[in-house]
């Protein structure tokens, strides 16, 4: 069989190709071969480390969740001694106010009973 070349006049005749240029051909599909292989492998790696990634994400958007959450009860509990000191606060004033007024009542009676002694103590004088 003769190999002829493909013309317009001629469209069904078999191309020839020549050794080195079927060599050459192979080399290159072999070549292409190995970039697919190549290709998909880095495509699984690069799937692989999106859903390690996803993965990170989502438990640092966890992390972030409970850290709102602790810190809405931290500050729940902050307000609550807030008020609590607050509260305190009133009291020791109002105590602070009784006692003083407590501490007057003591002196005016202090004082008071000091005038009677003076007052016995002047009268036992002009009774000697």
């Amino acid at each position: 069989m003769s190999a002829a070349t493909v013309t317009p006049e001629n469209p069904t005749a078999v191309p020839t190709v020549s050794i080195d240029e079927f060599q050459a051909l192979e080399q290159r599909v072999l070549q292409t071969v190995e970039l697919i292989k190549m290709e998909r492998a880095s495509r699984a790696a690069f799937e692989a480390e999106a859903v390690a990634a996803r993965a990170e994400v989502t438990a640092a958007e966890a992390l972030i969740a409970e850290t709102h959450a602790k810190l809405d009860e931290l500050g729940a509990a902050v307000a609550a001694k807030d008020e609590q000191i607050a509260t305190l606060r009133e009291q020791l004033t109002a105590s602070g106010a009784a006692s003083q007024q407590e501490l007057e009542g003591l002196h005016r009676e202090r004082d008071a009973t000091r005038q009677r002694v003076e007052k016995m103590l002047a009268t036992l004088d002009e009774l000697l």
